[in-house]
């Protein structure tokens, strides 16, 4: 059923019923076959990034939307609700423009950010590492200082598009400790870089995730992000708008799963009557509903600190705590309404919690967000 939305302008409102139209005719009409065949939707990329739905939260000038994060996330969340893999994907790219719209100089954001935001290129991020998820600033990963440039020598792990990309965002070690890692824009065929075979995943099939593999891969000076050293600063400051792409995304699929729960309940008879009419099951389908309706507003209170230029940190976690935990509880009582039938891959909630699964590892896990939010309490 249709979300209705606080949204602050007629063109946010039309906007975010763009997406959902967008999505609604190209995408959800194919995302079972593609999750199922583990392809890669690349004409829906192409199709968001013709409508303007890759760049939203970005400035005009270097040719994004200019919306604010409260309504680029509206429009993640309708994507979401018809093909999660699809809105990480976007949330993923979206991640992977912030290091050079933030640190980058004018000379690398003209060089490259247009083709960025235009929907032309797809872009990945590179933090994570076989040994070292959460703490980041244990890389292993190498940039030695070589003629006009850096040579790279090392593993990462988990990258979304890994392969596919047409750029990535590297972090590697140039010095020691955590004041000892930098950021690079990585463009595709370089050599030097190879990836592995995608994982094998409980869920969002559609969109491939590896390893990446360094050996002495040369990156011209030019694509440093930042200062030598600055790396995790850049990082944890993207991490924070990628936890509430991923909250936006969480709620999206929870949605879709309280639609799917609705309209079956109003469908199955027994005992004469439907079983929406049940109190002990019309008060599970009242809770999922409160669940939604509180992850939704949590993401959008740190969005809007965020687009008021407060410090949002740890609503961000907050906001990627409640709803990726909405969403597993959600997608996990949405099943249990369809009862067996929910246990079968011919209703759509058996994907959606597969698919609810995986927001409360990734963008930092929920136990990462817990410590977060501890640490900030403690000052």
């Amino acid at each position: 059923m249709p979300v209705d939305r606080l949204l602050p302008t007629d063109e946010a409102r039309d906007l975010v019923q763009l997406a959902g139209d967008v999505a609604d005719k190209t995408l959800k009409p194919i995302a079972d076959e593609y999750e199922k065949a583990e392809k890669y939707p690349a004409e829906a990329f192409t199709v968001l990034g013709q409508t303007g739905l890759l760049s939203l939260p970005y400035p005009e000038e270097w040719g994004g939307g200019g919306q604010p994060y409260e309504v680029y996330l509206q429009v993640l969340e309708e994507i979401a609700a018809r093909w999660a893999a699809v809105a990480v994907a976007v949330s993923v790219h979206s991640l992977a423009c912030h290091p050079l719209m933030a640190f980058g100089t004018d000379e690398q954001k003209k060089r490259w950010l247009p083709g960025m935001l235009s929907g032309d290129q797809i872009g990945a991020y590179s933090l994570s590492e076989p040994q070292a998820g959460s703490d980041a600033a244990a890389l292993n990963c190498k940039a030695v200082v070589a003629d006009g440039g850096y040579r790279i020598t090392g593993a990462k792990a988990w990258i979304t598009h890994g392969g596919i990309a047409d750029f990535y965002n590297l972090f590697a070690r140039t010095g020691e400790g955590s004041k000892g890692i930098s950021c690079f824009l990585v463009p595709d065929g370089t050599d030097g870089l190879t990836f592995g075979k995608p994982e094998e995943k409980m869920g969002l099939s559609a969109v491939p995730t590896t390893s990446a593999h360094y050996d002495s891969a040369f990156i011209p000076e030019e694509r440093r992000i930042g200062a030598e050293g600055q790396g995790l600063q850049i990082a944890f400051s993207a991490l924070d708008s990628g936890r509430l792409g991923i909250a936006a995304v969480a709620v999206g699929i929870a949605q879709a799963a309280l639609d799917e729960a609705v309209a079956y309940a109003k469908e199955r008879k027994t005992f004469g009557k439907k079983i929406i009419d049940h109190q002990g099951l019309g008060f599970l389908l009242a809770d999922m509903a409160a669940a939604v309706d509180s992850a939704r507003a949590t993401y959008l209170d740190a969005a809007r600190r965020r687009d008021a230029g407060l410090p949002y940190s740890r609503n961000a976690s907050v906001a990627k705590l409640v709803a990726t935990d909405a969403a597993m509880k959600v997608t996990t009582d949405a099943v249990q309404v369809f009862g067996g039938y929910g246990y079968t891959k011919d209703f759509r909630v058996e994907r959606l919690m597969r698919e609810a699964k995986i927001t409360q590892i990734f963008e930092g896990t929920n136990q990462i967000q817990r410590l977060v939010i501890s640490r900030s309490l403690a000052g």
